[in-house]
Parts: structure tokens; C-alpha cells; sequence
């Protein structure tokens, strides 16, 4: 992935709307993450929380989530849209 689109906060659907490249899958894909209700209009509470991080945040979090490390123990690669560990953590 290359598009340096959306990174902002706010830009959830946007975002993974360029990424996908359809407004209707990126809805789909949120919508069965539980981010965005039925109407495919309305945030969740999680959703909310989403939303309100930038395309670096969210990669950071995904990256801290799964690996159990704290937030600041990443750096963000927007080019690629992932985070990695810092050597010294």
C-alpha cells in the first residue's frame, strides 16, 4: 500500500475507502468490525475511538495490541502504513 491519502484524524472510512479502493467494501469491512452500524452512516463507540486516531496511531495500535508493548516502543512507517519496534524495547 502506497496511498498517503487520509492520514489525519476523522478519516477512518476515507482512509480505508482509498485503501480498498470502494466506499461500499470499506463500509462493509467496518461494519463487520463492529466500527460502524447497519445504516453504514453511524460510528460505533469503538468506531468513535478509531476515528479519532490518525492512520500512524491506529497502525501503532494495532502493532502495541498484538505484541504487548507500550505505544511510545514503535516508530510509524507511512510509506508501507505499519509500525515497527524500536530496537531499544
Amino acid at each position: 500500500m502506497s496511498s498517503q491519502e487520509f492520514l489525519g484524524k476523522g478519516e477512518l472510512i476515507n482512509r480505508l475507502s482509498s485503501q480498498v479502493g470502494s466506499r461500499a467494501k470499506a463500509i462493509s469491512i467496518l461494519q463487520n468490525r463492529g466500527h460502524l452500524g447497519l445504516d453504514g452512516k453511524t460510528l460505533t463507540e469503538e468506531g468513535l475511538k478509531r476515528n479519532a486516531m490518525s492512520a500512524e496511531e491506529r497502525a501503532i495500535d494495532r502493532k502495541s495490541k498484538r505484541l504487548g508493548k507500550p505505544f511510545d516502543a514503535f516508530s510509524y512507517n507511512p510509506i508501507t502504513n505499519t509500525a515497527e519496534k524500536l530496537k531499544n524495547f
